[in-house]
């Protein structure tokens, strides 16, 4: 009977040590990866040091095990967990920074783009159009009370909940009111809005849409799914939008799965998710996925006609004056349409208000007449609480209590993205709120901050 019992304990644990390796080998390229990436993009787009980025990005269990480096003169960092799955992400100039996935480091050195330098003088330029701001303050406001709400924010009251907030815009009806940035970090600083990009890449849906281009209603133009008896071939651009595919996703980070294998091991991250299969009827459901941004992002590329990498730069960027704009691509070169767009708070404001002014930007209409109203229509499913790639607030027909914010107006829709990354559009309140930062899911009271800078604008 002890020659069982020890036989047994004994392939129990050689099942675990079996299991723990598997685990290993899938799990530490992923977080080498994830290091290696953003020190790359902290390093050469936000211009940090590294001390800073080791102590915040880097710095939580299970990124501490790790061991990172970055080569300034090489445009490189490096990242590897006990010696072990060492990978590398290069900085490309005017692409950012890329990890070494299919393509060689050479090659990825090899790609580069210049970003036409605008025509106009934009610290020059009175906002919104430039950064030039004035003193004056709308009337209505209570300045003080406001002020009090943003300097709040920033306060480290809780040694178990900090905020870390890097930077608050406020815009009162396109004026810039409000706007105050953490230590290491200014008006000039690029910062990341991780899944705020996927609102950026409905944006240039709608682009496309005005010129032609894309029909959101049209089966989406994806390659792999044009097969006979695909099933996959009567998904719409519009499930996509939408989040409603029905294709197979896990939007997990915490350990290798769709998700981090896509962002961390993939070349070509739209092709990675236009692979996975139909699991229910487009439209049946609502999950969210990354890997349908970038799908988006892939069909995206296919239709622009011009240069790719000058559509985003001349028909956004360049027209709202959003000087330090960067979404980052893959190592294939399409836009990294999930989770990749670098921009200070105030460029992050610019988009903002943009929807606010209804696709309307300096006289002209960039968006097409109907699509804000079709990015803040709630999507069957979703219980009010997604669009098409924007968050709301609207609740719902079966549950009229709003999704997180039940004190707050129920047409205030907004860009999300990890860690804290907001903004909020709320049209019958006249604002527009920037709030960026690196904090951990419930740590900051984003509920409280808007209801008080509400109350300070009424």
């Amino acid at each position: 009977m002890k020659k069982h019992i020890k036989r047994f304990t004994s392939l129990i644990i050689i099942l675990a040590l079996l299991l723990a390796v598997r685990y290993a080998w899938n799990a530490l390229p992923i977080i080498s990866g994830y290091g290696a990436k953003n020190m790359c993009s902290c390093t050469f787009i936000s211009g940090r040091e590294k001390q800073s980025i080791l102590d915040n990005e880097l710095g939580s269990f299970p990124l501490s095990l790790g061991t990172f480096d970055v080569n300034l003169d090489d445009s490189t960092a490096t990242a590897s967990v006990f010696g072990l799955a060492r990978r590398t992400a290069v900085f490309r100039s005017g692409l950012g920074c890329a990890i070494v996935n299919g393509l060689s480091q050479e090659e990825l050195k090899a790609q580069k783009y210049s970003v036409k330098k605008p025509g106009l003088d934009l610290d020059t330029l009175a906002w919104p159009l430039g950064y030039m701001l004035t003193d004056s303050v709308p009337a209505g406001i209570d300045i003080d009370k406001l002020w009090n709400t943003v300097n709040e924010a920033f306060i480290e009251d809780n040694i178990e909940r900090k905020k870390n907030t890097r930077g608050i815009v406020v815009l009162y009806d396109g004026f810039l009111v409000a706007e105050k940035y953490g230590n290491g970090f200014d008006a000039n600083t690029p910062q990341i809005g991780w899944s705020m990009t996927k609102s950026v890449t409905s944006t240039l849906v709608g682009i496309l849409d005005s010129y032609g281009h894309l029909d959101v209603d049209a089966p989406a133009p994806v390659n792999l799914w044009q097969k006979p008896n695909d099933s996959r071939s009567g998904i719409t651009l519009d499930h996509l939008l939408r989040m409603s595919s029905g294709l197979e996703w896990v939007e997990d980070y915490g350990s290798p799965g769709n998700a981090t294998n896509m962002l961390f091991r993939s070349d070509n991250m739209g092709e990675f998710a236009a692979t996975l299969d139909l699991i229910t009827d487009p439209d049946s459901t609502w999950y969210y996925s990354s890997g349908t941004s970038n799908i988006i992002s892939m069909i995206v590329r296919q239709a622009i006609k011009s240069p790719y990498l000058d559509f985003a730069q001349d028909e956004l960027f360049d027209k709202l004056g959003m000087r330090s704009a960067l979404i980052e691509t893959d190592a294939g070169g399409t836009y990294v349409g999930s989770s990749y767009m670098w921009a200070t708070p105030r460029d992050w404001a610019k988009l903002g208000l943009l929807y606010y002014q209804d696709g309307i930007w300096n006289g002209e209409r960039i968006l097409p007449q109907g699509w804000v109203q079709y990015s803040y229509t709630p999507t069957a499913k979703s219980k009010g609480a997604y669009g098409a790639h924007f968050w709301l607030n609207a609740g719902s027909a079966d549950d009229p209590t709003r999704w997180y914010y039940p004190n707050l107006p129920a047409d205030m829709y907004s860009m999300n993205g990890f860690e804290g990354q907001r903004v909020f559009i709320i049209p019958s309140k006249k604002l527009v709120v920037v709030r960026m930062g690196q904090t951990k899911y419930g740590d900051f009271d984003f509920a409280k901050f808007l209801e008080e800078i509400v109350v300070a604008v009424q």
